[in-house]
């Protein structure tokens, strides 16, 4: 037996556990792991500075350290996440509907655990974590491949929330690390359809290209971010600067970050103090002609610009000479992901919301809400932006199922 057939043949056995587990009992082990971080700062910190040092030896950019890197707040963060997550109402076993037939059948749909969840990522640690409670909590077993750029924070990682979790009672193989990093190991594990019943990524596009087009599981998408920001002929001036900054530079290496800012023509007076403001942020500009001759330091947007997902200080700014002509740019180049309008008028503000096509649509609000914490959902596993099973901020019960529980006493089809 493979290296990959035996963590996934031990996912599987331990999916099958994990659906006698009481609510109760999830929860002692979600606080385990999250006791457990707490207690183990000093370490998790040892094993990402390996991980960063490396980062910096390979001239990774700063918004992709940002992503890779752990402090004393982050962990308490992810610790925090695992007890919202204990805390949030438990799906499995809700009955979604039911009903009785005719002929005394009774039919009852009810909520029950995915499976085994492959979930496969880049350069986030806190994924590890974030992925791991939720999969706990919604029934699932899960199995992790991070990137090699976060071995070592992975490794750190999940060695003490699975030690945590087992001497807390969850079934070993409920989560498990892949901590090879050959990649051939990912076309094993996708090929997996014995065990594995959906696969998750989680990264940049070519990772999700490349999984999409090889994986013999199913795939449930988190998309890329290209998340736009259209201020409207009927913007508030102040609000729609504030949201643009907050949305662009905040934390601009994650999916919910600005990438486009569509402006209305009317607006364009405002890009001298929007160029102040993000270039006190460092932020580099692209612009296409109309908005460049409003601003001194940028460079020519191009046709590649409008479909690019930075996950950086950069953006690129569009000028737009109607509601309607901003809404066709986001229908051609948005991933479906998050979409903003800035307006006091209702009638804009209804229109954007019933004619954008993606999972989290805004009105006077910044992107980065977009966020299964931000949510209520105690977390989130992934952002999702295909329309199948889920779509948005994928939490407990977007990682569930239903099956159908038929009820009778003797009936046969006729």
């Amino acid at each position: 037996m493979s290296y990959i057939e035996e963590i996934c043949k031990n996912a599987k056995e331990a999916s099958r556990k994990l659906t006698n587990l009481s609510v109760k009992e999830k929860n002692i082990i979600l606080r385990a792991m999250s006791d457990a971080l707490i207690n183990s700062v000093d370490e998790i910190l040892i094993e990402n500075n390996k991980d960063i040092e490396n980062g910096k030896k390979k001239n990774l950019s700063e918004a992709f350290l940002d992503r890779l890197k752990l402090n004393k707040e982050r962990i308490e963060g992810m610790s925090k996440s695992l007890i919202k997550i204990a805390d949030f109402q438990d799906p499995i076993g809700e009955t979604v509907k039911g009903w009785k037939l005719e002929n005394e059948l009774k039919i009852d749909q009810v909520r029950v655990p995915i499976g085994v969840i492959a979930m496969i990522f880049e350069s986030r640690p806190n994924v590890t974590v974030d992925a791991a409670g939720l999969c706990l909590k919604s029934g699932n077993a899960i199995i992790l491949r991070g990137g090699s750029d976060a071995i070592n924070s992975n490794k750190a990682l999940s060695k003490i929330i699975i030690e945590a979790g087992i001497k807390a009672g969850m079934p070993k193989g409920a989560v498990q690390l892949i901590e090879k990093t050959d990649r051939k190991l990912v076309g094993e594990l996708l090929s997996e359809v014995k065990y594995i019943d959906a696969v998750i990524p989680r990264g940049g596009k070519s990772l999700k290209k490349a999984i999409n087009e090889t994986s013999k599981v199913p795939v449930i998408e988190t998309g890329a971010g290209v998340c736009h920001l259209y201020i409207d002929e009927f913007a508030d001036d102040k609000m729609g600067i504030d949201i643009l900054i907050n949305g662009k530079t905040q934390r601009p290496g994650v999916c919910n970050a600005l990438e486009t800012l569509l402006i209305h023509e009317s607006k364009l007076g405002l890009l001298g103090e929007i160029e102040k403001r993000l270039k006190e942020k460092k932020v580099e500009i692209i612009a296409d002609e109309k908005a460049s001759k409003y601003l001194k330091d940028f460079k020519l947007a191009t046709d590649a610009d409008w479909e690019e997902e930075y996950l950086s200080l950069k953006i690129s700014i569009k000028t737009v000479a109607s509601i309607e002509e901003a809404i066709d740019h986001i229908e051609k180049y948005s991933t479906k992901h998050s979409e903003a309008i800035i307006t006091s008028s209702f009638e804009n503000s209804e229109k954007f919301l019933q004619e954008v096509d993606s999972a989290c649509v805004y009105v006077n609000a910044s992107t980065r809400f977009t966020d299964g914490g931000e949510f209520g959902f105690g977390g989130e596993i992934g952002i999702s932006t295909q329309k199948l099973h889920a779509r948005g901020p994928m939490g407990i019960r977007e990682l569930t199922t239903t099956k159908y529980i038929i009820r009778g006493n003797g009936q046969v089809r006729s």
